[in-house]
C-alpha cells in the first residue's frame, strides 16, 4: 500500500481527533471548574446536530457557517441547565448528581424521538467531498479552570455564576463539535450515549481536568480510529479506542497529561 495513504489516513484522523478533542473540552471544563461529571454531554451534542441539520434542512444553512450560532444556543442551555437544575445538586453525594444527569439524558433522547423520530439525518454539502492537496497529502475541509468551592466564597466570588458560566462554555464547545460532526456522521437520538462513552474515554486518557489533555486525547483516539480501521477494519475501531485507555490506566493512571493524585 501507497506510504501516503497513511499519511492521508493519519491527516483525517488528526481532523477528526481534533474534532473529539474539542467535544472532549467541553466535559473536561465542566469537571474541572464544577466537579460535576456531565452524564447528558453526548445528549447535548446531538441536539446540536439536530439544530445544525434542521437549520439545513429548512433554510439551507451551512453547518459551518451555523457553528457559532449554534454554540451559542448551547451555551444558553448549558447556563440554564446548571443555573436551575444542577446546582442545587453541586454540593450533594456523587450518586445524586450521577442519577440526575442521567434522567436529563434519557429526558434529551426521548425528547428528539419524539420530535425527529427514530431515523437517521444528515445533510449533503456542496463540498461533501471536497479536499485540498497539501504536497502529497489529502484532507477534508471539516474538522477553564479548576476552583477550589470554599475558597472561591471566602474572597466573595459569585460561584454560582461562575459555575454556570463554566457549564455554558463547555456546553458551547460541544455544541460548536455538534455542528461540526453532522458533516461527518449521521445523527439519531441514541447517539448520545455513545459519544458521551467516546467523551469519558479521551477525557480519561488525556487527564481528567486537563484541557491540553483532552485535546491530546481527542488526537490520539481520532488517529488511532482511523489507521486501526485502515489497517483492520472499520469496525474495530473501538477496540483500538478501548485498547489505548486500557494501556494509559495500567501505565499511567492519572491520564497522559493529568497531576497524580497525592
Amino acid at each position: 500500500m501507497p506510504a501516503d495513504i497513511y499519511l492521508n489516513v493519519a491527516v483525517s484522523g488528526l481532523l477528526t481527533g481534533l474534532v473529539y478533542g474539542l467535544m472532549a473540552l467541553g466535559l473536561s471544563v465542566i469537571f474541572g471548574v464544577v466537579r460535576v461529571v456531565n452524564f447528558a454531554h453526548g445528549e447535548m451534542m446531538t441536539i446540536a446536530m439536530y439544530l445544525a441539520v434542521a437549520l439545513f434542512s429548512a433554510y439551507k444553512l451551512d453547518p459551518l457557517a451555523m457553528l457559532a450560532p449554534i454554540a451559542a444556543v448551547l451555551f444558553a442551555l448549558g447556563y440554564l441547565l446548571q443555573r436551575g437544575l444542577i446546582n442545587p445538586f453541586i454540593n450533594r453525594p456523587e450518586h445524586s448528581q450521577f442519577m440526575l444527569l442521567v434522567a436529563v439524558a434519557l429526558i434529551m433522547v426521548n425528547a428528539l424521538l419524539i420530535a425527529f423520530g427514530p431515523d437517521a439525518r444528515g445533510v449533503q454539502t456542496s463540498y461533501a467531498f471536497a479536499s485540498f492537496a497539501l504536497g502529497p497529502l489529502i484532507g477534508k475541509v471539516i474538522r477553564a479552570c479548576a476552583d477550589n468551592y470554599a475558597g472561591a466564597l471566602v474572597v466573595g466570588l459569585d460561584v454560582k455564576r461562575l459555575y454556570a458560566l463554566t457549564f455554558a462554555i463547555g456546553s458551547a464547545c460541544v455544541g460548536a463539535c455538534g455542528s461540526m460532526m453532522v458533516l461527518l456522521v449521521d445523527v439519531t437520538p441514541p447517539l448520545g450515549p455513545t459519544y458521551t462513552l467516546l467523551a469519558f474515554v479521551i477525557v480519561i486518557t488525556g487527564g481528567l481536568g486537563s484541557m491540553a489533555g483532552a485535546l491530546l486525547g481527542g488526537v490520539l483516539i481520532g488517529m488511532t480510529e482511523a489507521l486501526g480501521g485502515l489497517l483492520f477494519t472499520p469496525s474495530a475501531k473501538s477496540m483500538f479506542t478501548f485498547a489505548i485507555l486500557v494501556v494509559v490506566l495500567l501505565f499511567r493512571p492519572q491520564g497522559l497529561l493529568g497531576k497524580r493524585l497525592t
